[in-house]
């Protein structure tokens, strides 16, 4: 019999074998990929709150927010708290034939916070996963009679099959199986919104769109919808009986300095918000949507219907327990207050960095704790990286953007122990996603990091990139 690592051997190992477990059990073209930063060679100790301990002693400012999952900082400790004690007292997971305490309270907590009547709630695992059940449920809603789903030319919903074939972004590119039906209008444009509906009407003038998916704001590429939009984009879809889903997977609980970015909005309620990220509290895998009442009672809530939609993992009793302590946390602490007080901060220290710099940076973008700088393109990609890069990543357009910014990104972690990413939608920046227990101090850190970063001019930049991924 082979022999089998032990979670103590996991945490021994070198990084050597790790990189190479990964070429032969995971994906080769990873190890290439984050093998080109400097935190592709580290190895973590532990985490807690904004920092990351690696096991050389030194410690990385993360400035990533865990992609969204992290607005709680890592391991909050009323997190690790509600986690132990469902342990410790060996509380029941999951069982089909039992009802969840947890389920149903997780449930009413979500219709006490959320407007209008948003009331009924399912617990997947992604965000991916919410998504595709929101529009499950328009199509059910709709019994099948309509077959059109409409979405903008720069959403990102996922990258399962269905979520994909709702997508705008370039992020998931290759053209896999689609949803029949989907069609896409530009982003915040309402005009343009009304043709794409317009395309989808029968002879008799009904309307063939079952769902509408919107993102309130665009995480992946930093825009926001404008109200005027969003209420127009209402009542339509009110006019034409038509679902309209808020994507919120991102967004929600209090990222961009609202519990959910269309709640600025007063009386605005869409038909279905989805969530996950942060519902999770950095330790839960954890999606939801909410569904008003009479959209989920039409398509599900019969005895032919009630399992209809269902999933292995849905209600996992850790998981829903995790849920309901984050949300508790993300309204007892404030959360929105927290994004907006970063958010000016982020938005002033970006806005003087921009000023200082306006041969590199060509704008910045953002609301609350979710903030992005766009780089100009920089120069031609060197010849001596262009050589070390896959002739796939070599033709693609915004190579050189994303070549820039990848170099802004090595050097904060390498010179200066700071975390970043940067967002594959049509335009590329660098992502400031600060966790919401961030404070003050974590953000001058993170600007000043950049100030000193962006000082060294594109051509330095690139060079050290390439440096750092030969020796790598």
């Amino acid at each position: 019999m082979a022999e089998l690592l032990s979670v103590t051997d996991c945490e021994s190992l070198s990084i050597d074998r790790v990189h190479e477990l990964y070429r032969e059990h995971v994906s080769r073209s990873q190890v290439s990929l984050i093998g080109s930063f400097g935190f592709g060679r580290d190895q973590v100790s532990h985490a807690e709150g904004v920092w990351i301990h690696l096991r050389d002693g030194s410690r990385v400012l993360d400035f990533t927010g865990g992609v969204g999952v992290l607005s709680h900082g890592h391991n909050h400790p009323r997190i690790l708290a509600v986690r132990e004690r469902f342990q410790r007292e060996r509380r029941m997971e999951v069982h089909k034939n039992y009802f969840s305490p947890y389920v149903a309270g997780l449930s009413h907590n979500l219709a006490a916070l959320l407007p209008g009547d948003l009331n009924v709630a399912y617990f997947p695992n992604s965000g991916a996963e919410a998504v595709e059940g929101a529009v499950k449920l328009a199509f059910k809603y709709h019994g099948g009679r309509r077959g059109s789903v409409l979405h903008s030319d720069i959403a990102f919903h996922g990258k399962l099959l269905g979520a994909a074939s709702l997508n705008g972004s370039p992020e998931a590119s290759f053209p896999f199986p689609e949803i029949p039906g989907s069609d896409a209008y530009r982003y915040g444009d309402i005009e343009s919104f009304r043709l794409a509906v317009e395309r989808h009407r029968g002879p008799d003038g009904r309307s063939d769109v079952y769902a509408v998916l919107v993102e309130p704001f665009s995480a992946s590429s930093l825009q926001e919808c404008s109200e005027e939009f969003l209420r127009e984009v209402r009542r339509i879809c009110t006019e034409l009986d038509i679902v309209l889903v808020f994507d919120e997977v991102y967004t929600g609980w209090g990222k961009t300095g609202s519990l959910f970015h269309f709640m600025r909005h007063p009386g605005l309620v869409p038909d279905v918000v989805t969530m996950s990220k942060s519902f999770g509290g950095g330790k839960a895998s954890i999606s939801g949507y909410v569904s008003r009442t009479p959209i989920f009672r039409k398509a599900y809530d019969n005895l032919s219907d009630a399992t209809l939609h269902s999933t292995t993992y849905y209600g996992f009793g850790e998981e829903t327990v995790t849920a309901i302590e984050a949300v508790a946390i993300a309204v007892e602490e404030d959360f929105p207050a927290r994004a907006r007080r970063l958010g000016d901060r982020l938005a002033a220290g970006l806005a003087a960095i921009a000023r200082d710099h306006p041969r590199l940076v060509d704008g910045i973008a953002g609301a609350g704790a979710l903030h992005g700088v766009f780089l100009n393109r920089g120069p031609e990609i060197p010849d001596g990286l262009r050589r070390l890069l896959p002739s796939s990543f070599a033709r693609d357009p915004q190579a050189a953007a994303k070549l820039l910014t990848g170099a802004v990104v090595a050097d904060l972690y390498r010179e200066h122990r700071v975390l970043t990413f940067f967002g594959s939608n049509r335009r590329i920046a660098l992502i400031a996603s600060p966790p919401l227990v961030a404070g003050d101090a974590e953000v001058d850190l993170f600007l000043d990091a950049l100030r000193t970063t962006l000082a060294k001019g594109a051509v330095r930049l690139l060079a050290g990139f390439v440096k750092g991924k030969v020796t790598a």
